[in-house]
């Protein structure tokens, strides 16, 4: 059965997103993962394992600045050191923070506290002192003082403090991986409404792009759509067009699209802190043989990965059917990096699992049912400039997998406006270069001709499983692809 999605709003007529069983689940999980390690607590300064473990957020205007920090103990309950009057309003409208009998009982789990915001406070303040003396005290008061505490991410003064205390500070960001590996049934939910609401963006883009229009505009653009719809967070369009698609430059600019481009798109944002890492590519106006067959190859890389996803496969069996970084310019697998490429997506976007050809021939990952995760495959045009970019979310079911990222893909599409000419459509399988469509150049086959505008889009399709078949027979041929 398809993933359900939801409108937005509550409402009392029907079951959607149980926010407070998927507080509850979360906890459950990450409660799991510290019993099955070694460590008696584990803090954290990271936001997306603050709001998995506390389920506060403050905004992400304070994403990057390490000023919160959470503890979660054995057996105990999450508690949160926050930024100046976001603690009262926690204690206000957070009740599953307030762990008081009434009676004088334990104190709130949402209190007032401050890291060294990056280093800017004087170091002789003793603010790091005084984080490293608030989590010594809830060790010694649950008696795990001279146990291993687990810390996700931290700055140097405050891992010199914890230490100070006697505290032995290991690494903790294992566990709240392993926590979040598996997602729950809400939060699958809201992986795909926030995939749904890229959807929606790829729509109005579509309509949008043409010669003309700059990158940073299209940028606007899809901000604007998730916005509407109550994206939490944009955090980053990759909006790559031209000659910029090869190498992918990972950083959008105020170029100005022209006829006959390719141009791929990054969509990033947070719905309920649940984030998305959504590619598509387009050709504007027109698409040359060289970027059709690109995006048919990067294609095929996808769909043969995809085929493989199923509980009891490894990473390793989906990175083995995508190509060395040699084969497609790059000296090695470190150079050629997230091109193909696969990632765990919760609250955050780069999750376990991992794949890649840099670790996961080496160290493969089982897939398990409750996984969600991104597939992104790339590949260089033979045109030397051009380039074609797709990315799938993928829910591991029972029995295979469900793809969650539903604006068309399985061909290239064109955007913008159709053009005539006296005899008729302007075929959008050509040359950006006029020259190259005419005289002596149509008869060489270095174009889509005349004789393409008769393919049906049946006959399409066929082109494409014809590629497709023969290539992938070519490279299963190919000996070494294992490493």
């Amino acid at each position: 059965m398809a993933i359900r999605t939801y409108g937005p709003n509550a409402v009392d007529w029907e079951e959607r997103i149980d926010l407070d069983r998927l507080r509850g689940q979360r906890l459950a999980r990450l409660h799991e993962a510290l019993n099955r390690s070694e460590l008696g607590a584990v803090l954290s300064f990271d936001f997306a394992n603050i709001r998995y473990m506390t389920a506060t957020h403050i905004g992400t205007w304070a994403m990057d600045k390490l000023i919160r920090f959470a503890l979660l103990v054995r057996d105990g309950e999450p508690v949160v050191w926050d930024f100046g009057s976001a603690a009262r309003h926690h204690q206000l409208y957070n009740p599953w923070l307030d762990y008081s009998d009434g009676k004088g009982g334990p104190p709130t789990g949402a209190r007032a506290g401050i890291s060294t915001l990056r280093g800017a406070f004087h170091p002789g303040a003793g603010i790091a002192e005084d984080v490293a003396a608030k989590i010594a005290a809830e060790l010694r008061e649950h008696g795990l003082a001279n146990e291993p505490l687990g810390v996700d991410v931290a700055e140097m003064p405050v891992l010199t403090a914890l230490r100070a205390e006697g505290i032995d500070v290991v690494d903790g960001q294992q566990v709240f991986l392993e926590a979040r590996r598996i997602k729950t049934g809400d939060e699958i939910a809201l992986l795909t409404q926030a995939c749904a609401m890229v959807d929606a963006a790829y729509e109005e883009l579509y309509g949008y792009l043409r010669p003309g229009v700059r990158e940073n505009e299209c940028v606007g653009v899809v901000s604007k759509v998730l916005y509407d719809l109550g994206s939490e967070y944009v955090e980053g369009v990759n909006a790559i067009s031209g000659e910029r698609c090869s190498p992918h430059p990972h950083v959008y600019s105020d170029r100005l699209i022209r006829p006959g481009d390719p141009a791929f798109f990054d969509i990033l944002h947070s719905h309920l802190g649940y984030r998305t890492c959504y590619y598509r590519t387009f050709a504007v106006g027109s698409a040359s043989r060289a970027q059709r067959d690109a995006y048919v190859r990067c294609r095929e890389y996808m769909d043969e990965a995809i085929a493989l996803v199923r509980p009891g496969a490894t990473t390793a069996d989906i990175v083995r059917v995508w190509p060395r970084a040699e084969e497609f310019g790059f000296a090695d697998e470190t150079a050629a990096f997230a091109l193909q490429y696969g990632h765990g997506v919760g609250l955050s976007i780069w999750e376990k699992p991992i794949f890649s050809r840099l670790v996961s021939l080496d160290h493969p990952e089982v897939l398990e049912e409750g996984m969600v995760f991104a597939l992104e495959t790339y590949w260089p045009a033979a045109d030397g400039w051009s380039a074609a970019r797709i990315e799938e979310e993928l829910v591991v079911t029972a029995d295979g997998c469900e793809v969650i990222t539903k604006f068309p893909a399985e061909e290239l599409l064109v955007a913008g406006r159709k053009y005539w000419t006296v005899g008729g459509e302007l075929n959008t399988r050509r040359e950006a270069q006029s020259h190259l469509n005419t005289g002596d150049h149509a008869n060489t086959g270095a174009h889509a001709n005349t004789a393409d505008r008769a393919n049906t889009a049946d006959g399409a399709r066929a082109d494409t499983g014809e590629r497709s078949h023969a290539h992938t027979t070519d490279r299963r041929r190919t000996t070494g692809r294992d490493r």
